[in-house]
């Protein structure tokens, strides 16, 4: 089955935790393939079981790093993410877990814009990036679908002690905030902050996993731009 662009920018970058970032990168152009010499069509980036990955969707998710990170990743992580993507998405349909609501995309649409310094550079940014409006909503809702979905499937198993808690205001939070010249607060004033910092690292951990376990199992080819059709 063939699926249209559905962009997870950071899949696993829920409440509070978000990746490391690597090497800045140039966004890929666009180099679409003509055939006939008039209607573009889509290349094929990778094949997956009977799915593909296409070369658009790569592309795309090079677009939407560039616009939220500033830097785009190399196209084997690039294509990888998407495979990831293709992952989550395929147990999420499977289990028939529920799409965000309007109201909920269109709130983390708001918290993007607000990251530019106005909503007009916001939008110039996603021009310059080849993004439409009705683009950016469709990430943005793929992107809570597929994070929630990984939030509903490993919270249950990442458990988090109050010893780890301590450990974290010990050696992680107090360092950090008087590294800044900041007060450190009681412990039982961020027990449950810490808590949730500690439960996403550990949905992130679990996730990451899968992720690496499932993927293993896959048929999943990647087609040099020399061989795409």
């Amino acid at each position: 089955m063939r699926r249209r662009t559905f962009i997870l920018g950071v899949m696993v970058s829920l409440l509070l935790q978000a990746r490391a970032r690597g090497q800045s990168y140039s966004v890929l152009p666009p180099d679409p393939l003509v055939g006939g010499g008039a209607q573009a069509i889509d290349g094929i980036a990778a094949r997956i079981e009977e799915d593909v990955l296409t070369e658009s969707e790569v592309r795309e998710l090079a677009a939407f790093q560039e616009l939220v990170d500033g830097q785009v990743k190399p196209r084997p992580e690039l294509i990888r993410e998407l495979a990831d993507q293709w992952i989550v998405r395929s147990e999420a349909l499977a289990t028939n877990y529920p799409r965000p609501s309007p109201e909920d995309v269109e709130g983390n649409y708001a918290k993007l814009s607000k990251q530019f310094r106005s909503p007009e550079e916001f939008k110039d940014r996603c021009a310059r990036a080849g993004l439409t409006e009705p683009d950016m909503r469709r990430i943005l809702d793929e992107q809570l679908y597929l994070s929630r979905f990984l939030d509903y499937r490993f919270r249950p198993a990442a458990q988090v002690d109050d010893q780890q808690i301590e450990r974290y205001y010990r050696d992680e939070l107090t360092p950090q905030l008087k590294a800044r010249g900041q007060s450190v607060p009681p412990l039982n004033e961020v027990d449950d902050t810490i808590r949730e910092v500690l439960v996403q690292r550990a949905i992130d951990s679990l996730s990451t996993r899968w992720l690496d376990e499932t993927r293993d199992r896959l048929k999943i080819d990647t087609v040099s731009r020399g061989d795409a059709p």
